[in-house]
Parts: C-alpha cells; sequence; structure tokens
C-alpha cells in the first residue's frame, strides 16, 4: 500500500490557510477529551463518559441533519455516564465535527493526507476560495453521509470528508502531477491518478463493510464535490483572464 509523503510541484507561495487548518486541527484535538493532554477531562471511565458527551454535542449526528431536531443521548450511555444536558444547534455541528478526531491515528492521517494534497490546491485556488471550498466540501460530505443514513444517530466526526474533497479537487487541477509516496520499503514518485485513484476504488469497494465505523460514504460525497467544484474553478479561470486582458 502506498504511503503519500509530498507533493513533487513546489508550491509557488506560502500555503497559509494549509498551515493554520493543520494547526486548527491539532489545537482542538488537544483541547478534547480524546486527547491524553487534556487531563482536566478525568481519567478512565470519566474520561470515556466526557469524551462520549463531548462527541454528541459536537459531532454531526445524521437525525439531527435530517431533522433538525437534537436527539437524546443513547440510552446506555446515560446508564453508564449518567445524564447530560447541552442545547444544540444540528447545522452548526455539521462544521464543528470537522474538527474533532477520535484519536492520534485518525488525526495524523487525515492531516497527512491534507498536508501533502494542500498546498497545491490552495496555490491554484487562493487561499479565501481554498478556504471556503474546503469548508464546503466538508458540508458536502456530512449531508451526503446523513442523506444516505438519515435515521442514524451515531456522530459523525472527522476532517476526512473535507479532506476528500481536497484530494479530488488536486485530481482535476494537477493531474498530470506526481505524489512521492512510500511504497515499503521504497520511496518512489507515482501519478497522482494512481495514487488517489486507488484511493477512491478503496473507498468504493468498502461501502458494504457493516462492521467498520468509517463513513466511506462521507468520503466518497466529499471527493466528488471536489471534482465538481474544480472542474468549475478551471471552466472560471480563463473567464478571468481574457476579462483582465480587456480591461487592460
Amino acid at each position: 500500500m502506498a504511503m503519500p509523503l509530498y507533493d513533487s510541484q513546489p508550491a509557488r507561495r506560502v500555503p497559509w490557510v494549509t498551515y493554520l487548518l493543520v494547526a486548527a486541527n491539532v489545537v482542538i484535538f488537544l483541547i478534547t477529551p480524546m486527547a491524553n493532554f487534556s487531563q482536566w477531562y478525568g481519567e478512565g471511565t470519566v474520561r470515556e463518559c466526557n469524551a462520549a458527551r463531548f462527541t454528541f454535542e459536537y459531532g454531526a449526528v445524521p437525525k439531527e441533519l435530517t431533522t433538525g431536531e437534537q436527539q437524546p443521548m443513547p440510552a446506555e450511555i446515560v446508564q453508564q455516564c449518567g445524564p447530560s444536558e447541552f442545547d444544540k444547534a444540528p447545522w452548526f455541528s455539521a462544521f464543528s465535527s470537522m474538527f474533532l478526531h477520535s484519536g492520534v491515528l485518525h488525526l495524523l492521517g487525515n492531516l497527512v493526507a491534507l498536508f501533502v494534497v494542500g498546498m497545491g490546491v490552495e496555490d491554484r485556488l487562493g487561499r479565501w476560495r481554498y478556504l471556503m471550498s474546503y469548508l464546503l466540501f466538508g458540508l458536502v460530505a456530512v449531508y451526503g453521509f446523513a442523506w444516505v443514513s438519515p435515521d442514524s444517530t451515531t456522530p459523525l466526526i472527522g476532517a476526512s470528508g473535507a479532506i476528500a474533497g481536497v484530494l479530488g479537487a488536486y485530481l482535476i487541477l494537477n493531474p498530470r502531477g506526481r505524489i512521492v509516496s512510500l511504497v515499503p520499503p521504497v520511496v518512489i514518485r507515482l501519478p497522482v491518478w494512481v495514487v488517489l485513484g486507488y484511493w477512491f476504488v478503496l473507498q468504493w469497494l468498502s461501502l458494504g463493510d457493516s462492521e467498520s465505523n468509517v463513513a466511506y460514504v462521507a468520503h466518497i460525497a466529499g471527493f466528488l464535490a471536489g471534482m465538481g467544484f474544480a472542474v468549475l474553478a478551471r471552466r472560471a479561470g480563463p473567464s478571468r483572464r481574457l476579462a483582465a486582458l480587456s480591461r487592460g
């Protein structure tokens, strides 16, 4: 299996938005009960209960997104951890869920992918358009998952949906690019369509895995949204340049 390391094509500008997104995800993770560094959440069962409450409060619950109404905590969690009172805006959880991770490996896996391709996409879209599209991809991923599983009460967390959109955008914006990847035991440069094509096929083939807790539908929705957005961005690019020339 290939592990992406970095984009072989250097960026033309400092990717401040990509750095900001990486830093935001790390900082937010460190202050959540899912990180062992946040000692104020307690230890053992106390921490597990706090993590469960935190996930339900700030994670995106599909049934809440489709109905617009906050759902009660699952009975088994209430029985183990006691009742928990909080007011939740389902639409806001669609945003907050993008910056939450269940553990260090979940966080690192997402941020490596973001770091590898994010700089190239930011370089081609521009900082503000890249930031807005990142959030858009995340929303499409979250609501896409909720549309497929409207009655699910399992919270969805993680930046993978938004990052999947960045992957899709990168494939369109830099189709001839190469990604330096670790294919044990060697490091080689692979065409971007090989790396991302393999990733997408893997997500598609995993859709039927009922035992997995990975939201493959969200990944696919985000990836397709990224491809669609990039196609529109490429078409708009020449129009902007022609307009600028005519004004000049």
